[in-house]
């Protein structure tokens, strides 16, 4: 039992390693090269009515953006931005839902869908459902937080 036990401990280190590391490593340059460039505010200002829907500074599609990498990068870039001062409390919270919930896409959908040779006719919908189920996950923590008292 403690062979099995520490094998799965080595391939759940491999895996993390080989695949989840790397994924949260290019979620994090991502956004640094955004906010080098200056396209993190262009891109903060043409996202600012999407984002404005549920609530959130256009800035905060950064968190989205490194959360396809990984969600432990698009969940540490909204504590950055919450420490920042560019995200509130409420509003660092409402994004890990979201991040959670369409976090990885890329890794997923490379390791699973491309991999089962899924019908490509379903691909864009496979990715929308992920996006969809954030954006809902998005109003969903805005009511919950607005009753709350937390904005």
């Amino acid at each position: 039992m403690v062979d099995t036990f520490l094998k799965g401990c080595a391939k759940g280190f491999k895996v993390g390693i080989e695949n989840i590391t790397p994924a949260m490593i290019l979620g994090y340059v991502l956004v640094y090269i955004l906010k080098e460039t200056g396209l993190m505010d262009i891109l903060g200002t043409v996202m600012s009515p999407v984002m404005g829907l549920f609530g959130l500074p256009g800035e905060a599609f950064a968190v989205l953006i490194s959360a396809f990498f990984a969600k432990a990068s698009g969940c540490a870039t909204a504590a950055s931005m919450y420490e920042a001062g560019a995200l509130t409390l409420g509003q660092a919270s409402m994004m890990l839902p979201a991040c959670i919930l369409m976090g990885t896409l890329i890794g997923h959908y490379a390791r699973i869908v491309l991999v089962t040779d899924t019908n490509k006719k379903w691909h864009p919908l496979l990715i929308a459902v992920c996006l969809l189920d954030a954006a809902i996950s998005l109003v969903i923590m805005r009511v919950i937080l607005a009753a709350m008292g937390v904005q």
